[in-house]
């Protein structure tokens, strides 16, 4: 324990009456509860504090007692891991009894519920993770977390092959946490634990893997983590496409999207670890069991070639109107990385950025138009149904896109009639 350190001063929401409630209930005869994890890290580093999860020595029926005495509905939601959900009033807590893993295959754990707060710390991954705050704020540090928290240092408790060996996305997570919270070089022995151990990376579900993988992508600035992970080849264990295409541009990306104030795009910066290759991309979103719509935005990708800075605005305003602002926004900002990686010594990328940045401005900022004519409208004008509908309505619709969108639909249902 470190009593010299606490984080009332830096926590408001320690506060709030709801977890002060919640904490004095399941502390009271002669049990104890603690804030455990993320909230404390990310407090100490002047973050916002996220998710508050709770410790506490109540076994889970008993907690569970306690919550709804406490005025909160509890939610089982991995009781038998100890863990439930207490909600009121619109705040939310994780609240899990201390325990030990008995026994592990790599994705499950059995455990043993004990009162033992150093035992519970060691069960945990990294050092970082393990600190506790009472109601109070004074921090307990148990394993070494708070100096390792001073240098940034991403480190796994105990050896960092057993831990890895109960649960395998602890790989993962490891880069991950150092995207977000490490600085310099990664813990050699977590490097090389990760990079020996990479194969049992299969024995996780698809979707564990690209939750992981999301937010590490979604972090300030990835591209540090990337790099290690390529080192020690766990990216292309879980991402064979980046192999031959590489990871060069999303440093590139990462500080364009900086300067430009873009907000942090996971998928943006996967699609520049990709080929713009229809069959890779969709083996690639089923094996990850992408979501329709990041299948989607993927594949748009790769159907859509790289744009060129010589792009009229004519031409840039029928890309937006045929593929959309996204797939267009997901391309130039790419074009935009590219062009700005190479300008330091080069005057024609430099040329080349300035417009990409015009055209992103475009494609931002301009409403796609409507096509104004409808088959009913033919319909109404007396030609017959059938497929010449559509091959008017077609015609009539290039027109217009050939015009600027600024044929009238007047002029456009006349052209159809004479068609």
């Amino acid at each position: 324990m470190n009593q010299a350190i606490s984080i009332a001063g830096r926590a408001p929401w320690l506060k709030e009456p709801a977890l002060q409630r919640l904490l004095a209930a399941l502390s009271a005869g002669g049990e104890e509860a603690r804030i455990v994890g993320g909230a404390v890290r990310n407090v100490l580093l002047d973050l916002p504090a996220g998710d508050i999860d709770i410790a506490t020595t109540t076994q889970p029926d008993e907690t569970v007692k306690r919550v709804e005495k406490a005025g909160f509905r509890a939610i089982p939601t991995g009781i038998e891991h100890g863990t439930v959900t207490a909600v009121a009033d619109g705040a939310v807590f994780e609240v899990t009894t201390l325990r030990t893993d008995v026994a592990t295959d790599g994705r499950h754990a059995e455990v043993r519920f004990g009162t033992d707060w150093e035992e519970d710390a060691r069960r945990r991954d990294f050092t970082i993770n393990a600190l506790y705050a009472d109601a109070d704020g004074r921090v307990f540090d148990l394993i070494g977390g708070l100096p390792d928290l001073e240098t940034r240092t991403i480190r796994f408790i105990g050896d960092a092959r057993a831990r890895i060996e109960e649960d395998y996305l602890r790989i993962l997570r490891f880069f991950r946490f150092f995207a977000w919270y490490g600085h310099g070089r990664p813990d050699a022995d977590g490097l090389r634990a990760c990079a020996a151990m990479k194969g049992g990376m299969d024995r996780l579900s698809a979707e564990r893997v690209w939750a992981e993988l999301r937010k590490l992508l979604a972090a300030p600035d990835p591209h540090r983590a990337l790099l290690w992970m390529r080192t020690a080849s766990v990216l292309t264990t879980i991402l064979p496409e980046s192999e031959k295409w590489g990871i060069d541009l999303v440093g590139p990306l990462v500080e364009t999207g900086r300067n430009a104030g873009w907000a942090p795009d996971p998928l943006l910066r996967l699609l520049a670890m990709l080929p713009p290759d229809e069959v890779r991309i969709t083996s690639l979103a089923g094996r990850l069991k992408l979501a329709n719509a990041e299948r989607d935005r993927l594949l748009a990708f790769a159907f859509n070639a790289a744009p060129s800075a010589e792009m009229t605005d004519k031409a840039l305003k029928e890309w937006l109107y045929r593929q959309g602002q996204q797939a267009v926004a997901d391309r130039l900002r790419l074009a935009l990385a590219s062009a700005r990686s190479r300008a330091g010594g080069d005057d024609a990328a430099l040329v080349e950025a300035g417009r990409f940045a015009a055209m992103i401005e475009t494609a931002e900022s301009w409403p796609i138009p409507q096509f104004p004519l409808r088959g009913a409208d033919l319909l109404d004008a007396g030609i017959p149904a059938g497929p010449e509908i559509g091959e008017r309505l077609k015609a009539a619709e290039e027109a217009w896109i050939a015009s600027g969108f600024s044929a009238s639909r007047e002029d456009l249902l006349a052209q159809a009639q004479k068609a």
